[in-house]
């Protein structure tokens, strides 16, 4: 499919999500078979903290593909790709299982949104994401959830943080980066298990499911804020709150990354400055800060979740239009 405007059913209006399978197409992060990116939920009018929650249950993890040699070649590919950088960490992530949308009063225009969250690790996402063989991993079903069962599925976070001066902020990845080196990119990472004390689905401090679940929502919004501070080196003051806009799924490797708008209050220029300090600095060589209309030149150099995510800004943008 080429690439083509968001057609107007996705362009939804005040609080309104919507389970959306619109896939494009594009030359970077896809082979000729391959389109780029597939929106898992689009939320255009964005939703606040109190408005997406979280089920953290091992449910939500990865179920052990039963073809032993494809299992195994997890642990082949981490140990020759530990044997060639010895400073590669295993770290938890949050596994993406999904999502359910459940109504204040029964009505889809008052959605929210429940995400369905597992546990995996780096090492697994190594080893079936971005094993060569990851297409073997995928169980042949039409429903995603289905569909990537047998994947590690960590899930990303990404920022449109929109300035004062009304550009947005795109990073230049560092060739050393293990994934798309070289590319743009929106600010971002992961949410952190380790920063709410989660090590295992055991070790819940004493801590009923409820308080769980909540810390975890709540992380998946304070880390892409400090996501964005230690990537560009702005002050966490500068920062609005987050606004939750959708999931966009890279087809490449069925890499799932939830997005989120953010405005700054500082201009260009001053972030520029900031970045020559900041703390993650290494992994990108260049910040820019661009208008809309140049980000959508560029969008066809990022990997195919953050063409996802242009994607949800641009229904963003519409949705406010339509509401104003």
């Amino acid at each position: 499919m080429p690439n083509r405007d968001p057609p107007s059913w996705l362009c939804l209006s005040a609080k309104h999500c919507d389970f959306a399978t619109m896939e494009m197409t594009s030359e970077v992060g896809s082979s000729h078979d391959f389109p780029a990116f597939k929106l898992l939920l689009s939320c255009p009018a964005g939703l606040n903290p109190s408005e997406v929650s979280v089920v953290f249950n091992q449910t939500y993890d990865r179920i052990p593909h039963l073809d032993t040699s494809l299992e195994n070649s997890i642990t082949e590919i981490w140990d020759k790709r530990s044997q060639q950088n010895p400073s590669l960490f295993n770290g938890l992530k949050f596994r993406y299982g999904g999502q359910t949308l459940t109504g204040k009063d029964g009505s889809c225009s008052k959605a929210n949104v429940c995400l369905h969250l597992g546990l995996t690790d780096y090492r697994t996402f190594i080893g079936t994401n971005l094993n060569p063989l990851w297409e073997r991993f995928l169980f042949p079903s039409e429903d995603d959830w289905r569909k990537c069962q047998h994947t590690s599925n960590p899930l990303g976070n990404g920022a449109i943080v929109e300035t004062s001066d009304r550009e947005v902020v795109v990073l230049q990845r560092s060739t050393n980066v293990g994934e798309f080196p070289g590319h743009f990119v929106f600010p971002g990472g992961h949410p952190e298990p380790q920063e709410v004390g989660i090590i295992s689905h055991q070790s819940n401090g004493g801590l009923s499911c409820e308080m769980i679940n909540r810390k975890v929502s709540q992380e998946m919004f304070d880390s892409i804020i400090r996501e964005v501070v230690e990537e560009i080196g702005v002050p966490a003051a500068s920062l609005g709150k987050p606004i939750f806009i959708g999931i966009s799924q890279r087809v490449l490797n069925v890499r799932p990354t939830a997005f989120f708008f953010i405005k700054c209050c500082l201009p260009s220029e001053e972030i520029q400055k900031l970045y020559r300090n900041a703390q993650d600095g290494y992994e990108s060589t260049q910040l820019y800060t661009m208008s809309r209309c140049k980000l959508a030149d560029i969008t066809s150099k990022m990997p195919g979740c953050h063409q996802g995510g242009f994607a949800l800004y641009k229904f963003m943008l519409e949705a406010e239009k339509e509401n104003t």
